[in-house]
């Protein structure tokens, strides 16, 4: 099957999206299939920023890559950029080229736009996954508009894909909800995004050399009880609150840290409100990390704290499952979906001492934390890649059968 995948979200920038993308695409690519993701071109800057060669990954991809000229999107995030409209001609002499067999959006931007216009013009299935609640992503990025307005514009944008693709898919049972609460009446595929198969496998050496970097950069930590938060720094993922945890779990264990692992907009709001809290001798920032090094961070800390209560998906959960860390987290949107209750730790309500006591208890009852921990590794199998993918092709199939009936 040929196959192109359309995202407004890609290497170097990285979150969700662009991790499900890429990882179904190296997938579908060991499976045989024949892959093209349409994305944006992203500046020289933001590629020094992320430590990533565009052109030096493009080239060495096992798929195509089709990159789109874009414009800075600053008034909403001074990571995210906008494809330019004028190149839908670019867009569309490459998908002629291509010549897909089915079209899989993952964004409602320009990109996902170009890939909606091409799948309607020239009778190409299309199938759009609901990644993002943009109505709750506006509210939090947008200071200029009152907060009814961007959840309306939220909706907006994501009702025009739900409308016209030929299948739905959603991460989440939470987000699948959210489809028929928008109006509309379409059955719709869960399927959440694939963790690769070898996250596990990991070099004695590289272990080696990444515990004295981390020790060099973060040296408030060594000797403590790790408590590991592993994702993008932004202010919607409630982060603050982990600085409320770590107090209270110091008074019962004072040898303890939090490390926060990933970059992101808020990093230096956050670090400067651990100097507030006098925290910043036992609160360390590791920056972001390159994908094959995160297990080092999973191995070494003793419990996977994530206070995240929007998250759609919270793939950083399941990583730290497959690696047999076991995890606490705000039982609200995707972890609900992930953790299904306290499968590979414990999910908890939005509360610090309810909190602060199922991490109290991992670390102090080490035969509790041998069993989460196992549990982690079991539970987390679920959701690897190679499980997922031909659900994916399942999708796909249905999709091209449905545009078939549209256009006989």
């Amino acid at each position: 099957m040929r196959i192109a995948m359309f995202t407004d979200a890609y290497y170097p920038r990285i979150n969700g999206v662009t991790v499900s993308v890429h990882s179904y695409a190296a997938e579908l690519t060991k499976l045989g299939h024949t892959v093209c993701i349409v994305c944006l071109d992203y500046s020289e800057e933001q590629q020094k920023k992320s430590f990533f060669s565009q052109k030096d990954s493009d080239q060495k991809s096992p798929f195509k890559i089709v990159r789109i000229p874009s414009w800075s999107f600053s008034a909403i995030s001074k990571e995210d950029r906008v494809a330019r409209f004028d190149k839908w001609r670019r867009v569309k002499k490459a998908m002629k080229a291509f010549k897909p067999d089915v079209i899989h959006i993952n964004s409602e931007w320009v990109i996902g736009y170009f890939g909606a216009m091409f799948a309607h013009h020239y009778k190409v299935p299309f199938v759009f996954t609901f990644h993002t609640m943009w109505e709750d992503y506006l509210v939090n990025y947008v200071n200029f508009l009152p907060d009814f307005s961007l959840r309306k514009i939220g909706r907006s944008v994501v009702k025009f894909y739900l409308k016209r693709a030929d299948l739905i898919i959603a991460p989440t049972e939470k987000i699948s909800s959210v489809v028929h609460e928008y109006g509309i009446q379409k059955h719709v595929e869960i399927l959440p995004t694939g963790i690769p198969d070898n996250l596990e496998k990991f070099s004695l050496i590289r272990q080696t050399a990444l515990g004295l970097q981390l020790s060099k950069k973060c040296p408030q930590i060594k000797g403590k009880k790790i408590l590991l938060f592993v994702g993008r720094i932004v202010k919607e993922k409630n982060l603050s609150f982990l600085f409320d945890v770590l107090e209270s779990v110091q008074k019962k264990f004072p040898k303890t840290a939090l490390l926060f692992v990933g970059g992101g907009p808020y990093l230096e709001d956050l670090q400067e409100l651990a100097a507030e809290r006098k925290l910043s001798k036992s609160v360390a920032f590791a920056g972001y990390v390159p994908s094959p090094d995160m297990v080092y961070f999973y191995k070494m800390a003793q419990v996977f704290v994530f206070p995240s209560k929007t998250e759609t998906q919270g793939l950083v959960t399941v990583e730290a499952m497959l690696s047999g860390l076991p995890v606490v987290a705000i039982g609200e949107m995707g972890t609900v979906d992930v953790m299904q209750g306290d499968h590979g730790g414990f999910m908890v309500k939005d509360d610090v001492a309810e909190f602060s006591d199922k991490v109290v208890a991992l670390l102090k009852n080490q035969q509790l934390r041998k069993k989460k921990a196992q549990e982690a590794l079991d539970w987390g199998k679920k959701w690897k890649i190679s499980a997922l993918t031909p659900r994916l092709l399942e999708c796909y199939e249905k999709a091209a059968l449905i545009c078939k009936n549209k256009h006989p």
